[in-house]
This record gives structure tokens, C-alpha cells and sequence, in this order.
């Protein structure tokens, strides 16, 4: 299966672009940041370990190994395809190079239209459909998390973890937070459960009413 096909038979009509909770009815909006302090901008500290942390334990909950997932990489070009070239480096410390084959490339309008007047930005989507213990997440997820905090490694596309068998999708957009969509209430009811503390309080009434 394709990923247009899969999202057109299970999310018709949603575009993988942020932020995703607020374009679907079914999901729940995690903060994984709490209590940053100014002087917490060293690697490892408190704060960031938090984050990691957070992220990887909400990954491994809706992902098993064997399970079939779509990795996607959305990769903005303000360049006229200039810098194109290096983008596949952004997927090659996370996957074995043999997966890297795999991969398919689709050029698409710019994401966000709004802020292309001219019409002239692309951006490109990159797609690896693997199993998930064929992917690297751990560090991938880190360095989502590390990239407005001025740690390295850093990556600053956007990557979104779609399972394919539990119709669900996952996006981590900072340290911030990350948002968790699904097809069905009863598909992450028990995240709904177990990580209920982590649920951003912004949101925490809107997720209760789709759960409750």
C-alpha cells in the first residue's frame, strides 16, 4: 500500500502539515517539555532528558518492532532544489543504507502556501514504508526534539511515523510536544489512560469530550 492510498482510505481529506490535532477529531496533544529554566541549555540536562524521554516511551507505546510503518520526511526547498542533494543524508544515520533505496521522493506545493507568495517554494516529501525496528527512531526522535534548543544532533524537517496496521500517526513538531492521531477512540484509549498526566493542559478539555 501507498501512503496517498492509505491516507485516503483512513484520513480523507487531512494534510500531513501542523498542526495535525487540530485537523482531525481523534488524537490527543502531548507536552514534552516541562519546566525549562534558562541555564538548562547544555546536552542532558533535566529538561531535554525529560523530552527524550517522553517521546520515546509515547513512540514505543503505539509502535511495536514488526510492525509496518510509513516514515515520513517533509523537506521545505527555498532554493530551487539547490541544496536537494544533501537531503536523503537526513535520513541515512537512521536506517541501513540498503533501505535507503527504498525510498520514494514526491515533489509537492509548498506546505504552507500562506507564507509563499510567489508561488515559487517546494517542498519534497520523502517516504520509506519499513518495519519499525528497521528504523533508528531513538536518535531520530532526540534530534527532533534538540532542534530549536541549539543541541546537536539536530534535524529540522518535519517527520511524521504513520502505522499502518493501527491506523494511527505520530508527530513530534519540537520539545514541545507532539500530537497523536487515530482512525478510532478505542485505538489509543489506553495512552489516554496511562499518559493522561502528559496530556497538555491547553487542550485537556477537548481531548476528554473525544474520550469521554
Amino acid at each position: 500500500m501507498q501512503l496517498t492510498d492509505f491516507m485516503n482510505e483512513n484520513f480523507p481529506n487531512l494534510e500531513l502539515r501542523p498542526p495535525l490535532f487540530y485537523s482531525w477529531n481523534i488524537g490527543m496533544r502531548f507536552e514534552l517539555g516541562v519546566e525549562w529554566k534558562r541555564e538548562d541549555d547544555y546536552p542532558n540536562n533535566p529538561y531535554v532528558l525529560g523530552c527524550y524521554q517522553r517521546a520515546i516511551t509515547l513512540f514505543e507505546s503505539m509502535h511495536s518492532p514488526t510492525e509496518d510503518i510509513f516514515v515520513v520526511l517533509d523537506v521545505n526547498d527555498f532554493a530551487k532544489g539547490k541544496n536537494l542533494r544533501r537531503q536523503l543524508k537526513n535520513f541515512s544515520p537512521y536506517v541501513d543504507k540498503s533501505l535507503l533505496f527504498k525510498i520514494n521522493h514526491q515533489v509537492l506545493p509548498y506546505i504552507f502556501p500562506e507564507d509563499d507568495e510567489e508561488g515559487t517554494f517546494k517542498t519534497h516529501r520523502f517516504i520509506l514504508k519499513c518495519k519499525t525496528a528497521d528504523f533508528k527512531y531513538v536518535p531520530l526522535l532526540k534530534a527532533i526534539c534538540n532542534q530549536d534548543l541549539g543541541l546537536k544532533p539536530s534535524i529540522f524537517h518535519r517527520v511524521y511515523f504513520i502505522n499502518i496496521s493501527r491506523k494511527t500517526i505520530f508527530h513530534v513538531y519540537d520539545d514541545r510536544g507532539c500530537d497523536l492521531l487515530a482512525t478510532s477512540t478505542e485505538t489509543i484509549r489506553n495512552l489516554y489512560k496511562r499518559y493522561n498526566v502528559w496530556i497538555l493542559d491547553y487542550d485537556r478539555q477537548r481531548i476528554d469530550q473525544v474520550f469521554n
